[in-house]
């Protein structure tokens, strides 16, 4: 599917060798025309748009020097694992140089974090992954850095230039401020005191992360010269965290102004102009209308993420609905509609193209899907079988390929625990005695870190690591290996694939097609705890099983069945 900026273009082109002109021009804009039209039916997909995301939490992912921290070189070492899996990009979240263990808060736009290694071992990766062809994409947080740094230090000081790299006022503001995803009044929780400089910084993350100027030219500029730094040392892309909130405007214009969309598509010019294929992501935790203002016509960021896709799959997996934490989002569809279809006609009804949209399960802000749903494997395949059948870039939080648990949602913490990879000592994450999670020193002072021995404990006395589902054909892991080969295989998966998704028996059987010209893959997943017969006309002749549980025709409880031609 053709772009849609690319389409009104191609249109344009068209339309201007219709009307009436110079003989002696004629053929020319004829020629350059059809020349026009030619290059753009041809031209290539973004690499980005039927692609196969990983998001790795460096910290939690492989240690390789014992120290209890994963690292860039774990991440390194698994690349021949991702190869295997069918992965064709990775997102790292946050790893420059930051105070916290989740990097939110930069303190260094130019270094990484130092528990994961030297400049040297990123660049190595980066290298590594090329090689392997799996492109790299960072997150980039704009919005806020650090109250540790530099910047920020200066500014309370009232020094020139970075006086006003952040926002400040005299008083705390008593008109209606409040949380930016939220209708509560609330000044205090997003105007911090700070005593140095006698005045309320903004800070709509907390007083440890203050929002950076974003209407200031040097800003601005800096921001742009971040970015083309990474892009230098051969990244692919960002994931843009907090999009949403780069430009207030008073009290009730705290998200999504047009400032905000103005200024992402300005960033966006620029990261092009320095590299065409360059990808960028929106985090933007919203509603899927108000979510793609960012794609700007054309002009603006490539991509955001689909955050209701994955309601809707916990809502089929009876989770209930979810709140939507950093972000607001109406869910107004009720129970009773087909969920699915509601939501591929919201992303085809949008100001943005289909392709804007990329379906994900949960990610690092969301307690695990597979602890959502009481680590049901069968449930975490019909997970995955909705994942891979919906159109769009495709992302992986790590772990869900094995449904990587975590021990409770008391600390967020427990959502980015290190991953299993096997079933011996730390699970093969790391060799070191304590692990990053059990370092109290590290969180806040409310976090206990004696949750991680009982909780790797439990999970060793079952097949809930990679090594274990590897040896298992019909495991949750050899189900996303199957499915991210079906993605790159067959075309009906891709974005130009014809869609559908029919609920059968009362709502408990689920038929989900994918199609393109003579090719199609259908998926019937049993959504209740019964069991269900296949109906004998439900399947097409000619088609033939690829995946199933049992040899018996039925379905048992949320099993899964996929027949393709």
């Amino acid at each position: 599917m053709l772009n849609k900026s690319l389409l009104t273009l191609a249109l344009a082109l068209a339309l201007t060798g219709c009307g009436k002109a110079p003989e002696q021009t004629t053929n020319t804009a004829s020629v350059e025309t059809q020349a026009a039209v030619t290059q753009l039916a041809q031209a290539p997909n973004p690499w980005w748009q039927d692609a196969v995301f990983y998001q790795i939490w460096p910290r939690s992912f492989y240690d390789t020097n014992g120290d209890g921290t994963g690292d860039f070189k774990g991440i390194e070492a698994k690349l021949p694992y991702l190869q295997d899996l069918g992965i064709n990009a990775i997102w790292l979240t946050p790893m420059f140089e930051a105070p916290s263990y989740h990097g939110y808060d930069f303190t260094e736009f130019y270094q990484v974090e130092q528990d994961y290694g030297s400049m040297q071992d990123f660049e190595q990766l980066v290298q590594a992954a090329k090689a392997k062809n799996i492109n790299i994409i960072l997150d980039l947080v704009i919005n806020h850095i650090s109250d540790k740094h530099e910047w920020f230090q200066r500014s309370a000081k009232g020094e020139a230039p970075y006086k006003d790299y952040f926002v400040w006022r005299d008083e705390l503001p008593s008109d209606g401020w409040g949380p930016a995803w939220s209708t509560e009044v609330k000044p205090e929780a997003v105007w911090h005191y700070n005593e140095e400089r006698k005045a309320y910084y903004y800070a709509a993350f907390g007083a440890s992360q203050p929002d950076l100027n974003l209407k200031h030219p040097d800003v601005i500029a800096e921001m742009k010269k971040m970015a083309k730094f990474w892009l230098d040392k051969g990244v692919a892309g960002f994931r843009l965290d907090a999009v949403r909130y780069v430009q207030e405007d008073g009290p009730q214009q705290r998200a999504d102004t047009q400032g905000t969309i103005d200024y992402w598509v300005d960033f966006t010019q620029y990261v092009k102009s320095v590299k065409p294929d360059a990808y960028l992501v929106a985090e933007a935790w919203v509603d899927l209308p108000v979510a793609a203002k960012y794609w700007g016509d054309g002009k603006g960021l490539d991509a955001g993420f689909d955050f209701e896709f994955g309601y809707k799959v916990l809502e089929l997996l009876n989770v209930g609905k979810q709140n939507a934490e950093f972000g607001t989002m109406q869910q107004s569809a009720s129970s009773t509609d087909n969920l699915l279809m509601a939501n591929l006609q919201q992303r085809k009804t949008t100001s943005a193209p289909m392709e804007f949209f990329s379906p994900f399960l949960t990610n690092h802000d969301q307690p695990r899907l597979s602890w959502q749903i009481g680590q049901d494997f069968n449930k975490a395949k019909l997970a995955a079988a909705l994942l891979f059948s919906s159109p769009g870039t495709t992302y992986i939080y790590y772990g869900e390929e094995i449904a990587l648990t975590q021990a409770s949602d008391k600390e967020h913490l427990h959502r980015r625990s290190p991953m299993f990879w096997d079933n011996s000592a730390q699970a093969g994450f790391s060799t070191a005695d304590k692990v990053w999670v059990q370092r109290d020193d590290l969180f806040p002072p409310q976090a206990e870190s004696s949750w991680w021995t009982p909780f790797l404990a439990a999970q060793q006395q079952g097949p809930n690591n990679v090594a274990a589902q590897q040896a298992d054909a019909k495991s949750v892991w050899s189900l996303y290996k199957f499915l991210i080969q079906q993605k790159a295989d067959r075309a009906e998966f891709g974005i130009a694939g014809d869609y559908n998704a029919e609920f059968l028996a009362e709502g408990k059987l689920l038929k989900i097609v994918r199609s393109l010209g003579d090719k199609q893959s259908l998926m019937l997943l049993n959504l209740s705890a019964e069991t269900l017969a296949v109906p004998a006309d439900l399947v097409p002749a000619g088609m033939t099983v690829t995946w199933q549980e049992d040899e018996a025709p039925e379905l048992n409880a949320h099993q899964l069945q996929i027949w393709q031609n």
